[in-house]
């Protein structure tokens, strides 16, 4: 039977939770739990409790129950924890794990790879250099996409090409290993990628962008050098030493 933290079966309740719900998930600005700020909505994460207690993320903000929300920033997930911010959010007993924030990162990390899966699906992700090249020529790429592994002479090259074909300006991201390239796009040492313009490209350029907020990073390190996702790989299980630019995709 469904547990009234889900699905506010207290009869003497229900109404009242159901406006609760209607509010949560459509208030266009919400208050962090952890900061006290008010901020737009899509600038914070919404978190439910569920039945054992435990805080669950809801990215999606489509679970029922009261919702606590939280700027949606490692660091304030961190502050949430520490100051037992989400017991007071739910007026009650709330069991936050100490790695929360590192949860999120994980499910934020699933969902943008998922979405540059759909990405590749729609037949607009092309990988390797001479095929990006091509479509940097046509003018069709809305952005750039290096493994954080990459060497940074082969990242330099393409940015060349880019700025040969007029395509300076293009998004860039190098925020994924090359195993995760390689799991998204069903290729193997997947170095080099370019996501060809389309609005699935331009939802995955999202994703990554709220990815890069959440890990207080930006998504791509400068060109001339190694960048901050070398420092703060938020993921590299099965990463190794990847051979130097083997994009043979």
């Amino acid at each position: 039977m469904p547990s009234p933290e889900f699905s506010g079966d207290a009869g003497s309740r229900a109404s009242g939770v159901q406006d609760d719900l209607r509010d949560d998930r459509k208030a266009p600005e919400r208050t962090c739990v952890a900061t006290r700020e008010v901020r737009p909505a899509d600038e914070l994460i919404r978190f439910v409790r569920a039945p054992d207690g435990t805080v669950v993320p809801d990215l999606k903000r489509a679970l029922p129950g009261r919702g606590v929300w939280v700027t949606a920033t490692a660091d304030s997930v961190r502050l949430a924890v520490k100051r037992k911010a989400f017991a007071r959010g739910f007026k009650g007993a709330a069991n936050a794990a100490p790695d929360l924030d590192a949860q999120v990162a994980e499910l934020l990390l699933k969902q943008t790879l998922a979405m540059l899966g759909f990405v590749n699906k729609a037949g607009l992700a092309v990988a390797g250099f001479s095929k990006v090249e091509s479509a940097l020529a046509e003018g069709r790429v809305a952005g750039l996409v290096h493994a954080s592994d990459a060497a940074d002479d082969g990242v330099r090259k393409v940015s060349q090409a880019a700025r040969r074909h007029g395509q300076d300006g293009v998004a860039s991201v190098r925020l994924f290993s090359g195993e995760q390239l390689d799991l998204a796009l069903g290729r193997s040492n997947v170095v080099h990628a370019a996501v060809l313009v389309g609005p699935v490209s331009a939802a995955f350029l999202a994703r990554c962008d709220a990815y890069a907020r959440y890990l207080g990073m930006d998504r791509t390190g400068p060109d001339d050098g190694p960048g901050q996702a070398d420092d703060a790989r938020p993921s590299n299980e099965g990463s190794g030493d990847r051979p130097a630019e083997t994009d043979r995709a």
